[in-house]
């Protein structure tokens, strides 16, 4: 998938302000418009202006894109960084409905997911009491849900300043983290969304958890999943080994003669809950290093006493 540099396909500069955005891409979509262009690819030109201006006229949509950075040049391989838009606070309380057709594939990695937008907002008159929700995904480590956790969480959000500029401004929450949260669940902050109207109540502001990636751990729903290496010969005689878990390490029977990819279980011992997920252990067998004198001789009698075909089932 290439990457596509909406300020150069607007012809703008990445600090350009945003009635100069507009400016540029009526220009722009009046010269493409395939009903008068006489351009042999006006439609695509057309096409490929209006999801350039589709991003950066909305300055929610316009930070999160500039966070990319300026580093990625027009038609290189792209592919998002896995959680991009954290810790990125959006206003409204739904997903504006786009026809996926309408735009290239770079654009729907981006923002074709559930990304929140400005568009659709309620008018003042019709919302003219409490003001609206903000939403953000924030990161938190998985050990975070296994006793609750007191985390300083910084969000950024796009305001337009007086001269047209858009800039981030950034705010620090300080956020309890319940015990046994699931990725995907939320957290409400009672009044810290939008202002509210006159004497209206000012929103929430609803909090996404996702959890950061981990070097041992994999998460699905309440489950965890653990990849463990063990010695050849606690697999073939059995053992009773440690094992790292987020809520510190635990036992693990290890059963004789257990073949690589083997799985245990640790019952109840995932993500906290009613019930408990279970963490789910993987077994992977290494082998010692065989470049010794005394792993090789060890090596070499092990070959010669035990007659040992793992090929013995394929025939060969």
């Amino acid at each position: 998938m290439e990457f596509k540099d909406y300020y150069k396909i607007i012809g703008v500069a990445r600090n350009a302000t945003q009635d100069e955005i507009k400016r540029a891409y009526r220009k722009l979509a009046r010269k493409f418009h395939p009903d008068v262009s006489k351009e042999a690819d006006a439609e695509v030109r057309f096409k490929e202006v209006g999801e350039a201006y589709e991003v950066l006229k909305d300055p929610e949509k316009r930070a999160a894109y500039d966070q990319l950075g300026a580093d990625w040049k027009a038609g290189q391989e792209f592919h998002p960084p896995p959680n991009w838009d954290a810790g990125f606070e959006f206003h409204g309380g739904n997903t504006e409905e786009m026809d996926a057709a309408a735009f290239s594939d770079f654009f729907e990695s981006l923002f074709g997911h559930g990304f929140r937008t400005t568009a659709g907002r309620q008018s003042k008159q019709q919302y003219e009491a409490r003001g609206e929700d903000h939403h953000a995904k924030v990161m938190i480590d998985i050990v975070d849900t296994y006793a609750g956790a007191k985390k300083t969480i910084t969000l950024r959000a796009p305001e337009i300043e007086s001269n047209g500029h858009m800039v981030l401004k950034e705010r620090n929450l300080n956020v309890q983290i319940p015990k046994g949260i699931k990725q995907g669940q939320r957290i409400r902050l009672s009044g810290l969304g939008a202002k509210g109207f006159g004497t209206g109540k000012p929103g929430d502001l609803y909090l996404e958890i996702e959890f950061t990636s981990h070097p041992l751990y994999r998460v699905q729903h309440s489950d965890i999943y653990l990849d463990l290496p063990v010695t050849p010969w606690e697999a073939a005689l059995g053992a009773k080994i440690k094992v790292p878990t987020p809520d510190g390490p635990v036992e693990l029977t290890l059963p004789a003669n257990t073949s690589s990819g083997s799985k245990l279980r640790l019952k109840g011992k995932g993500i906290p809950g009613k019930p408990p997920g279970d963490i789910y252990v993987s077994t992977k067998i290494v082998l010692p290093d065989g470049g010794t004198k005394k792993a090789k001789d060890i090596y070499t009698k092990m070959k010669a006493d035990l007659a040992f075909n793992p090929r013995k089932h394929l025939g060969v």
